[in-house]
């Protein structure tokens, strides 16, 4: 069975046009079309795909059509993004609900499409996905360690974990002040994975993920309808991980370095609290004016112990705020950084593999909004500043490394409605953007 795309401008032609009129096939955006063929089967699939081709409406695919094998017919320049996406989109999030039995729908990629690194990019995106949508329950510190270890481990790669009050012996300040009102079995680390360290002559590349298990927003608390979903606020920490993986498996010419703040923002009598002035690893002071705000509090530990590598390159991705998704929606990650090299490869990569990314700035104006009267700056940017996200991200940029570039991504890791390829659930951003500039920038 062959699957074909369809234009608004395509022309159909014979019993062809008569079976699209019948249908009323009018080659709008994901509109499908399955022609019969004379033994009652399917003999070819048309997806409608509006004005222009989108290798993307593939993702819909498993979702919509019967079980069979099909064979993809594409251009040759966008037979492996639109693979990609047909893969992308026969996630399914099953550990707890039986799915009913049918027949799997198979694809016959077209010649020419790297099988294995088109599967290792969607493995990458269904392992964050997968840690997304599991509950907290299953899905804490301890968890997400477990996972960074099997992934040190399958590469060769070196880690090391500081859990609990350790955290204080290694200088992790405020990973311990976040973490430490969880239940004892549910303690605060920080994860560091490492590979090809002895490689001085590799450039090295960090990257940091914020990995809040679950954020009940502290004593100041979020209200039912805000905690909801807060099982993916480890988002990044699963972004991270996975595009380490990523890298590790492709074998890209570079040092790693992979750093997870894991903890969960509880509420207990040992809490920390509003007012409260946390220390930070590279020996700020922060002043504490709302508990909610911690996702930037374990990140600065953690950027600042990136920062310690010297990388030539730091990425950071955390479900830092919602007024990213004020500013963008659900759909748009926000991407701040200051090297202008860096933020041309990042939205060039995003438009090559339509995994989209918006530049915000980090616009200097607002950084008296982080000024505190007693500490070297707060946690909860002055409310004249209004732009929480850009400001969210000025917080980072302070214990951000200098050696070379960096970028923040605010990710969403989440779609709030589900669609043919785009269940409800953890959803992967920025990560194969990501991917797509270390490949073109590390080119071996």
């Amino acid at each position: 069975m062959q699957i074909n795309f369809a234009t608004l401008s395509q022309e159909f032609y014979g019993v062809a046009k008569q079976w699209a009129e019948s249908q009323r096939f009018e080659r709008k955006l994901g509109q499908i079309l399955i022609v019969p063929n004379a033994e009652g089967g399917i003999a070819e699939v048309f997806i409608g795909t509006g004005r222009a081709f989108d290798p993307m409406a593939a993702r819909g695919l498993s979702a919509r059509l019967p079980g069979g094998l099909y064979r993809l017919e594409v251009a040759a320049q966008d037979a492996e993004l639109a693979t990609l996406a047909f893969l992308l989109g026969g996630y399914v999030f099953d550990r707890y609900k039986a799915r009913p039995d049918r027949t799997p729908v198979r694809l016959i990629a077209p010649d020419g499409v790297d099988v294995a690194e088109i599967s290792r990019i969607a493995a990458a995106c269904a392992l964050a996905r997968e840690m997304v949508d599991t509950p907290a329950a299953d899905m804490g510190p301890l968890q997400i360690e477990t996972i960074a270890r099997e992934i040190a481990e399958s590469a060769g790669a070196e880690i090391a974990v500081t859990t609990g009050d350790a955290l204080l012996d290694d200088n992790y300040p405020a990973v311990h002040a976040v973490g430490r009102a969880a239940a004892p079995h549910r303690a605060p680390r920080l994860i560091e994975i490492g590979w090809k360290l002895d490689r001085t002559d590799l450039p090295l590349v960090a990257l940091v993920g914020k990995g809040v298990v679950f954020d009940t927003g502290g004593l100041d608390l979020k209200p039912a309808a805000g905690m909801r979903n807060m099982k993916k606020d480890m988002g990044g920490s699963a972004h991270a991980l996975a595009l380490g993986r990523l890298v590790m498996q492709a074998d890209l010419p570079v040092r790693l370095v992979v750093i997870v703040a894991a903890v969960e923002n509880a509420v207990s009598a040992d809490a920390f609290r509003p007012g409260d002035i946390l220390n930070s690893r590279k020996g700020l002071t922060i002043e504490i004016g709302n508990t909610d705000a911690e996702g930037r509090l374990i990140l600065a530990d953690a950027l600042t112990r990136a920062g310690e590598h010297q990388p030539d390159l730091t990425l950071d991705f955390a479900t830092l705020t919602g007024a990213a998704r004020i500013a963008l929606g659900p759909e748009l990650p926000p991407l701040y950084t200051d090297d202008e090299g860096l933020a041309a490869g990042l939205l060039a990569a995003a438009g090559q593999v339509r995994d989209p990314l918006w530049r915000m700035p980090l616009w200097p104006g607002y950084r008296g909004a982080l000024d505190a009267e007693i500490a070297d700056l707060r946690n909860d940017p002055a409310g004249w500043a209004q732009a929480g996200s850009v400001t969210a991200a000025l917080f980072l940029q302070k214990f951000a490394p200098t050696t070379g570039a960096w970028a923040h991504m605010d990710i969403f890791a989440w779609n709030p409605r589900a669609r043919p390829g785009y269940p409800e659930g953890g959803e992967a951003q920025a990560l194969r953007a990501c991917y797509a500039m270390l490949k073109a920038r590390y080119a071996t």
